[in-house]
């Protein structure tokens, strides 16, 4: 029964250290002395709701981020495109548009090669 009371705890004390910088900080917005705090950190089950929190968080930023990223080619290509815009920035343009090309390749082969490997294990 003491896992169940610790819940609420274990959810206020996420919910701080999402929205603050320090411990100290996570501390006052929840409510929860420092020093239990540092021991709730250390606990297993508390770990692993904070890592799904901050994976969650991260799911979130991440798809807002592919969401922005159509605009910001969009605006890269209007730059590239712009005769009347500077050489340095058209340039400056060019380069990032073949950089996150390059990457977003590098990041598909390595991503296909991972998945060749994995299925070769599994079979």
């Amino acid at each position: 029964m003491a896992e169940f009371d610790e819940k609420p705890k274990h959810a206020r004390v996420v919910e701080a250290l999402m929205s603050t910088r320090t411990i100290r900080e996570a501390s006052e917005l929840s409510g929860v002395p420092e020093r239990t705090l540092y021991r709730i950190m250390s606990n297993a089950e508390f770990s692993k709701l904070y890592r799904e929190a901050r994976s969650l968080a991260v799911s979130i930023a991440t798809a807002k981020l592919q969401k922005a990223s159509s605009l910001a080619v969009h605006t890269l290509s209007e730059i590239m495109e712009d005769a009347e815009a500077s050489a340095s920035a058209r340039v400056s343009a060019c380069k990032t548009v073949i950089d996150l090309a390059l990457r977003a390749y590098e990041l598909e082969d390595l991503t296909s090669r991972v998945s060749a490997l994995e299925r070769g294990i599994n079979a």
